[in-house]
Parts: C-alpha cells; structure tokens; sequence
C-alpha cells in the first residue's frame, strides 16, 4: 500500500468545507418572548411621562413582552430623582430585574445613548449593556463607528443606528437616508446596523419598506410607527395598520428577510392614556402572525 502524503494546506482547506466559520451573533430573543412572528414591546419612551418601572409594567399590560429603555427616564416612584442610565449600582440592577422578572417583559435594546469616541467612556455603555442581558445599543453617534466597532467585537453587544427625520436646515444630518447608514454599516462587524424608525422614515418622505429592503440584512431592531400622514414633521402616531406608513409592508418585508431582532413599539402620542392604543398595536402584529 502506498502512503500518499497531503499537504497541510489542502488538509486547511478540506477542515475549512466541513467546518465554517460561524458568523458572530447577537443574542437570540426566546420564543416565548414573541407576538405571533415577532418579538414585540416598546421602547421606554411611548411612556416616558412615568418612571421606568412603570413603563415596564405598562409594556406588560399592552401586552408586550420585551423593552427597550432609554437613558434619564426616573427608575421608580421609590427612588426619587434616580434614573434609569448606565451609572446604575448593582442594587438597582437587581431591583429592575426583579421588575421585569415579575412582569414577564425581557429588557432588549438601550437608547437613544450618544456612544463617546472615548474608548473608556464608551466601554461603560458597553458593560452596562451586557450586564442587563440587552442585545443592542441604539445610537445616531456615527462619529464613533471605530471605537463603537472594537466593542461590539469585544462584549457581543450589537448597535442599531437610529434615525430621526431628515433636517433641510442642517445638511451635517445624514442618519434619515437609509442610504447613508447602509454605507456606515456595511463593511463593518454584522452585529452593527439600523435602528429603523419607520415613523421618522415617513416624516422623511421615505417609504418604510423601500429603507428596509436597502438595509436588507443590517436591520438590528426596530421603533415601529405609524403616523397620520406621510412627508410631514408634523404627523402623529395612530394605531398599527390606520395610518401612512404601510405597517403590512414592513412585518412583509421583514418577515421575507428573516429579521430576528425585535420591533418596540415608540407610540408618541395619547401621551397620558396611551396603552389602549399601544395594544391595539400588538394586536395588529399578533394578527398579522395568524393571517400569515
């Protein structure tokens, strides 16, 4: 028998067939934290007017299952004047888990946060987040992409670049233009990418889904709207599938692109009663899922 001797990099190369590399991943939503094809909550802000706390409570109640919370908001009638960022002691870490334990919600994503081009103050942002379990940061701080970059790498944190809409008078504003973050994003680590605002798309005269099919595979979360008129500043938000940002074309559009991340719910108006309509919202995704 003749021994036949293979060079080592064939061998490489044969490894490299039967075992790929995997891509890195963001934290995976349980299923039992989904609405029908989707994981759905809010984002902290739709109830800003009360503590963080009850803004959990509140998700729960609209029938939402995860959260995204935002940096400032008070952390319960309990504490006073403490609020809800990433200087929070282990003590109160604990005390909003405990919150959200006991309300079912999972909290997922954190932002709007301005991410510093300062590696040591940005890394607090960073370990906050992956101490509380969230999956993303959203930011619109595109200044600090390298440093943003060298973290998510390091935590396994990912990053959605929000936009709110596009400002005529201020050309230094990019974010709005799916265009613009598609070209920030795409050569950059996979677990960094948009934070769609479908509502500041609308404002923008965007079409919501025309910005997801050309953020296809960048899509990291979403603040879902649907406002009452299109191309204007001005619109309100109304309930899921009543206004002009063809919310049926989205969950389509992410539905078809295999989008795993999570949808919250920013509804900016009915500030003070605004949980009727905020679950009339997950109504429409839950229904969405039974149609579909």
């Amino acid at each position: 028998m003749k021994l036949v001797l293979v060079p080592l990099l064939a061998l490489s190369s044969i490894a490299a067939i039967f075992s790929p590399a995997q891509e890195p991943f963001l934290r995976e939503i349980p299923k039992t934290h989904y609405t029908g094809d989707f994981a759905v909550g809010c984002q902290a802000w739709t109830f800003n007017r009360f503590t963080a706390a009850e803004a959990v409570q509140m998700t729960a109640a609209a029938g939402g299952k995860v959260i995204e919370f935002f940096p400032g908001q008070k952390f319960s009638k309990d504490y006073g004047d403490l609020k809800f960022d990433h200087n929070l002691s282990d003590k109160h870490r604990n005390e909003m888990r405990k919150i959200l334990g006991n309300n079912g919600v999972i909290a997922i994503n954190y932002g709007v946060v301005g991410v510093p081009n300062d590696e040591a103050e940005a890394r607090k942002i960073f370990e906050f987040a992956k101490d509380m379990g969230f999956r993303s940061i959203t930011t619109e701080s595109t200044g600090s992409i390298d440093v943003i970059e060298k973290l998510v790498k390091e935590t396994g944190v990912g990053v959605g670049f929000h936009n709110h809409p596009r400002r005529p008078k201020d050309p230094n504003y990019k974010v709005w233009d799916p265009n613009y973050i598609l070209a920030l994003v795409k050569d950059r680590d996979p677990r960094i990418g948009a934070c769609a605002d479908t509502g500041h798309w609308t404002r923008s005269g965007i079409k919501p889904v025309d910005a997801l099919k050309i953020l296809d595979g960048r899509v990291i979360s979403l603040h879902m709207k649907d406002l009452s008129s299109f191309g204007e500043v001005s619109a309100h938000d109304q309930v899921f599938g009543t206004g002009h940002s063809d919310i049926p074309a989205v969950l389509d559009e992410l539905k078809r692109q295999g989008f795993a991340g999570n949808i919250s719910i920013e509804y900016e108006y009915n500030w003070d009663n605004s949980i009727t309509d905020v679950a009339q919202c997950v109504g429409f995704i839950r229904g969405y899922g039974v149609q579909h």
